[in-house]
């Protein structure tokens, strides 16, 4: 058999292995970069995965999203330290919500994955804590306000460094 005649199938079922399904997204290699949302059925679940490592950074600081869409966040914790030394969460915060207070009030409250209590109410949606291997996930319905949603790691240190990112809501 030719080869030219083999190509274009073997080109076929390689673009049928690899396409995303309608209900995710791929993920973005770099860095800082953005997950945009994709067409899905009316009602669906869109999931955006994020990894966080142990240089206390998500690989995606930016998530486009659709007023009052349901979205899933998945977080995977890469690294190797114990999870009581290097642990990663995702928390979606209110809009005008006091960051830096919230990271310090909570910061003793390992109970409540360094979550403030007296704060809790401006939670729009969390994770629990995963540690090195771990993968946990949130689903909630998106805010119907247009804005910036923060989100940030709440275990010590981790805000600080720069593990944060924005729910860009439009």
């Amino acid at each position: 058999m030719k080869l030219d005649r083999f190509i274009p199938f073997v080109v076929a079922a390689a673009a049928l292995v690899y396409a995303p399904t309608l209900a995710q997204t791929t993920k973005p290699g770099a860095a800082g970069s953005t997950q945009k949302p994709a067409a899905a059925a009316k009602g669906a679940v869109r999931t955006v995965d994020i990894v966080g490592t142990e240089q206390m950074k998500y690989d995606v600081t930016t998530i486009a999203a659709k007023r009052n869409e349901q979205l899933r966040i998945r977080l995977t914790s890469k690294g190797t330290m114990p999870k009581i030394a290097m642990a990663h969460n995702v928390v979606v915060l209110k809009l005008g919500t006091n960051q830096p207070k919230f990271i310090a009030d909570g910061a003793q409250s390992r109970e409540t994955d360094f979550i403030p209590p007296a704060m809790k109410d401006q939670v729009i949606a969390k994770t629990a804590l995963a540690g090195a291997g771990e993968t946990v996930e949130v689903t909630f319905k998106v805010p119907g306000a247009a804005g910036s949603y923060p989100f940030v790691c709440t275990f010590p240190g981790h805000f600080q460094a720069g593990m944060r990112g924005t729910l860009a809501v439009k």
